[in-house]
């Protein structure tokens, strides 16, 4: 019996139990307090975060492009089943789209909401300077919501099957350019030494892949164990090798980033500031990003024992999205604290704080937004996830690959059509 004869039965949640009505609850509380936060900008000004003139983009912008990046990444399941034909994926193409796109909704609210007067986004979306990458951004962000909504939509649409494979390519290729889109912010602002580098899109890319992926992995083992569902250790495991190479695959753009700008002897200020005497910047690189978000999650990934534990792989998951917070801050939040240099070769200083460090302390509003514009996303996971059929009702092994080990011949023509 071929791999592809298997039956995918897909059913809602019941969404009843203390559990779930617990879910709602606290993701409930998570938004009201992102709303609160932004009544507080809108009415008292930026002035109450820790924003200033230096440090522009803060701490909601880092949560706004973590889940815009992770929801590139989380549609990696989906393609794998409908690009690159692995179809031990494709039971979970439906609910990797569905977090993609909330994911991306996610990041999109808070960064409306970080306006202070979300009113002016219609300016944005009616006047368009197509010099800037953000004007760019408008259309990669709702061109990808538009995709990955038909995408979905043939998935689940039993006559308009056919048509999967087309729309899961012109996914996987809109992923793409979205992600490179978001690098390309950095990358084509040359005023600062930190951004102005082409290799930022790759980079970018490669974080799409991993954050997207742990995310991926920690919604799936928390809704097939929430559900009690069965979830087989086959798909967990290629997932989790998945999330590893992909780990591995960051940590070599960020090599090739810093030896680049270790090349060129103009960037040999900012690189320094980063890796050596950056003060918050600095261990954020070395110990949050580099040991804790790279090297552990490896060790923890490709351990012959440890790996087999599923919350070592959760841990792991969990670890790389810590890693990737730590390196958005520093990418984002650092580059604009170290100083413009106007005049190369020249000390400046004057009472605007030229040849600087700037300051910034995230406030609890910025921590608030953030928090509040992720628990949107996963509040309208929970909650598409009760009323539509995303989810599997199994993902055991037999179920996935009828040629898992355990399951003999004899077995596969009844378990075929569970």
């Amino acid at each position: 019996m071929s791999q592809t004869t298997i039956k995918t039965h897909f059913r809602e949640i019941e969404g009843r139990s203390p559990l779930y009505l617990a879910l709602l609850g606290g993701l409930l509380v998570l938004v009201g307090l992102g709303l609160l936060a932004a009544f507080m900008k809108g009415t008292y000004g930026h002035h109450i975060t820790g924003m200033n003139n230096q440090v522009v983009w803060g701490l909601p912008h880092i949560f706004a492009i973590l889940l815009i990046v992770a929801a590139s990444g989380a549609l990696n399941a989906a393609s794998f089943a409908s690009v690159f034909g692995r179809v031990v994926y494709k039971p979970l193409a439906r609910v990797s789209a569905l977090l993609a796109m909330t994911l991306l909704i996610g990041g999109l609210v808070i960064l409306v909401l970080d306006l202070g007067r979300p009113d002016r986004l219609i300016v944005a979306m009616t006047h368009y300077n197509f010099k800037s990458i953000f004007a760019w951004n408008i259309f990669l962000y709702t061109g990808f919501l538009a995709i990955v909504a038909v995408y979905l939509w043939f998935m689940m649409e039993k006559r308009m099957n056919r048509y999967v494979p087309v729309a899961g390519y012109a996914a996987f290729l809109w992923r793409l350019i979205l992600t490179t889109g978001t690098g390309s912010i950095f990358g084509f602002l040359v005023a600062r030494e930190a951004y102005d580098a082409a290799i930022l899109a790759p980079l970018f890319i490669a974080m799409s892949f991993s954050l997207g992926m742990a995310v991926f992995i920690l919604v799936t083992l928390a809704s097939f164990l929430g559900t009690g569902r069965p979830l087989g250790d086959l798909v967990l495991r290629r997932m989790k090798n998945l999330l590893g190479i992909f780990v591995a695959g960051v940590l070599y753009f960020v090599l090739v980033y810093h030896l680049t700008n270790l090349y060129a002897t103009r960037l040999h200020g900012i690189e320094a500031f980063v890796l050596l005497h950056g003060g918050i910047y600095t261990f954020l690189f070395w110990f949050v990003q580099i040991l804790i978000g790279s090297l552990i999650p490896l060790l923890l990934l490709f351990h012959p024992v440890w790996s087999q534990s599923r919350k070592v792989i959760a841990a792991a998951s969990g670890l790389v999205l810590v890693g990737g917070f730590a390196q958005l801050y520093v990418i984002v939040v650092g580059g604009q604290a170290y100083p413009l240099e106007l005049f190369p070769g020249y000390d400046m200083s004057s009472a605007f704080f030229d040849g600087v460090v700037a300051g910034y302390t995230p406030s609890l509003v910025e921590w608030m937004l953030g928090i509040g514009g992720t628990g949107f996303a996963f509040l309208l996971f929970a909650i598409a996830l009760k009323f539509l059929r995303f989810l599997p009702t199994s993902l055991a092994d037999d179920k996935v690959d009828p040629h898992a080990a355990g399951v003999s011949t004899a077995t596969r023509p009844a378990t075929a059509g569970a």
